[in-house]
C-alpha cells in the first residue's frame, strides 16, 4: 500500500501540471499542422501543364531530351499537354539562361492541371526539372 501512494501521487501532479499548462502538449494529431499534401494525380489522367515565369530573366524548358528548348520570357504563361498518362515518367528541364537558381512551385488549380510557377531561386543549383510519375506522383529535383 505503502508503495502505491507515491507512484499515485506522481501521477496526480504530472497530470495537474498539464492541465494548468495548455501549451504544454505531449501528443496530438496534424490536422492543424501538417505540411501540404503532395500534389498527385490519378495514374492515366491526362494533365494539363501550365508553366509560369515570375523571374525577370529568359528561362528555358525542354519537355523531351534532344528537342528543341521553348523560351519563356518573364511573366510569360506556356500550357503543355502532357497526353493520356501512359507515358511512364513524363519530365520536363528548365534552367534560366543566364545560369541563377531557380525555384519551383507546383500546385494542382484543378484536377486536371498541373501548375509549375518558375521564381528566383535562393542557392545554387535550385530546382531544374519537373517529374510526373506514372503512379501519379509529381516531383521536383
Amino acid at each position: 500500500m505503502l508503495k502505491l501512494v507515491p507512484v499515485t501521487l506522481i501521477a496526480t501532479v504530472l497530470s495537474l501540471a498539464l492541465i494548468d499548462n495548455p501549451s504544454a502538449t505531449l501528443a496530438g494529431t496534424c490536422a492543424s499542422k501538417c505540411g501540404s499534401r503532395p500534389v498527385q494525380f490519378i495514374p492515366g489522367q491526362r494533365v494539363r501543364l501550365e508553366v509560369v515565369n515570375t523571374t525577370s530573366g529568359l528561362v528555358k524548358l525542354e519537355k523531351l531530351q534532344g528537342t528543341t528548348p521553348i523560351p519563356l520570357q518573364p511573366g510569360q504563361k506556356l500550357r503543355l499537354e502532357q497526353g493520356d498518362g501512359t507515358q511512364p515518367n513524363v519530365s520536363l528541364v528548365f534552367w534560366d539562361e543566364t545560369g541563377l537558381p531557380l525555384q519551383a512551385i507546383v500546385s494542382k488549380p484543378n484536377f486536371g492541371t498541373l501548375r509549375l510557377e518558375i521564381r528566383p531561386g535562393n542557392s545554387y543549383p535550385g530546382d531544374r526539372s519537373l517529374y510526373i510519375l506514372n503512379d501519379g506522383r509529381v516531383n521536383v529535383f
